[in-house]
């Protein structure tokens, strides 16, 4: 009997959709090792030059823009299934994951981005495709984008998903809550004292961990180091500045001079010891390092959250009271001084974030993912042929082909223009 094979679709516009499809292959190979597994960027497979370009439109937005962003997503929340605009992101890049999973052959899709999720479902909902699809949102909120309802099962993050999904038509039966997936290696029980030492730090003092973003997209970053080096109580901090350099650099003197002790990294790859050694998260609300504080169970303070999905996730980690909210410099400091001088709240966010996220997110959705899998492989369904194209479908890769090729000549000179638009920038390392 030949191995299962899972084909598992993200994207590089920002980390999370990348990172649960990581924690769910790293669960996979644990779980099941005979397993065969197949990741693929799902935009970058069509075109790497556009998906370069659209991974650095999307930082640009979220640093000088947010506000941009904010409208797209609210515009774009509601948006029907059968409406024109969703229409036409079903049709993108048909023919050629069509021509890709004839090729593949694989047991069965997870879908940790929305876009291909779309097109994926739309080939079920019209019997074209005779593998299931699994949709795994990265998000603790609803948007259209992640509605699709020839999708087989949509594995959400919390009971308030759950419950937007079936408002919005989908079948209980095709909703799975399991949290959003996390690396197993969030879920080790580490020493706190050994990794303080380790980092130079010392034990009987609160430890702030401040989470910067893969590209250092957590606004006044310096401003909130600075706070911590000087204030006058007994605390100390780590710094994750992710990709931005110039962030890392403009901090030589604030760590130098500062009052606390203070130790910074670029990107790193033990966010999990991090947070081991953290008593509290300074952070961006993306859905997947909520998830990680969450599972570490490490209260936070998001601050500014970017308008759209990360406001929401922000809104459901303050609904858990699993951390709290700063709008403005001043509640900021607000909330900073509040909880240095009030441990048992601290103590409290962790209590609920326990209580709200009991853990093992990756692993229930694993067991999900090869539970349907092995149910399709049990039926009549053959895999000679996975995908049927049809004449529309061919009409629609033509107009995509050709808005492509229409559109190369131009981004060598985007990429000029813009001095950290390059693959190095998004690669994972």
């Amino acid at each position: 009997m030949k191995p299962t094979r899972v084909l598992v679709f993200s994207a590089t516009f920002g980390a999370g959709h990348v990172k649960a499809a990581e924690a769910l292959i790293e669960t996979i190979k644990n779980t099941e090792p005979s397993v065969e597994i197949i990741h693929e960027d799902s935009v970058a497979m069509l075109n790497r030059n556009v998906n370069a370009f659209l991974c650095a439109l999307y930082i640009i937005l979220m640093k000088r823009a947010p506000k941009i962003w904010g409208v797209f997503y609210k515009q774009t929340q509601e948006i029907a299934e059968d409406s024109l605009f969703q229409r036409f992101l079903n049709t993108y890049g048909r023919s050629q994951f069509v021509t890709y999973l004839n090729l593949s052959k694989p047991d069965i899709i997870v879908c940790t981005y929305p876009t291909v999720a779309g097109v994926l479902a739309q080939l079920r909902e019209n019997g074209e495709l005779n593998i299931p699809v699994v949709a795994v949102v990265t998000d603790y909120t609803v948007h259209s984008q992640w509605i699709h309802r020839g999708v087989d099962v949509n594995i959400v993050g919390s009971a308030k998903v759950y419950r937007g999904f079936i408002a919005r038509g989908i079948e209980s039966s095709r909703i799975q809550i399991s949290g959003i997936p996390v690396n197993p290696r969030f879920e080790r029980n580490l020493n706190k004292e050994e990794i303080l030492r380790r980092l130079g730090l010392v034990e009987n003092r609160l430890t702030f961990l401040v989470m910067c973003g893969a590209c250092g997209v957590l606004d006044k970053a310096k401003w909130i180091c600075k706070l911590i080096a000087n204030v006058q109580s007994p605390v100390q901090a780590i710094i994750v500045c992710g990709n931005d350099q110039k962030l890392f650099s403009s901090l030589d003197n604030v760590v130098q001079e500062a009052h606390n002790p203070m130790v910074r990294f670029n990107f790193v790859n033990n966010v999990d010891e991090l947070m081991t050694a953290a008593d509290i998260i300074i952070t961006k609300a993306g859905g997947l390092t909520v998830s990680e504080a969450l599972t570490k169970h490490i209260p936070m303070i998001i601050f500014k959250p970017l308008p759209g999905q990360e406001e929401n996730n922000a809104r459901f980690v303050e609904e858990i009271e699993a951390g709290r909210i700063a709008f403005s410099d001043e509640q900021f400091v607000e909330i900073m001084n509040e909880l240095i001088n009030n441990p048992c709240e601290i103590n409290k966010m962790s209590a609920a974030s326990i209580q709200a996220f009991p853990g093992h997110s990756a692993e229930k959705a694993v067991q999900v993912i090869l539970e349907l899998a092995a149910d399709f492989s049990q039926g009549t369904i053959s895999n000679d042929q996975v995908v049927y194209t049809s004449l529309s479908q061919s009409r629609a890769s033509v107009w995509f082909s050709t808005f492509f090729r229409i559109l190369r000549p131009f981004l060598p000179k985007l990429k000029r223009s813009l001095p950290f638009f390059s693959d190095k920038a998004y690669e994972r390392k």
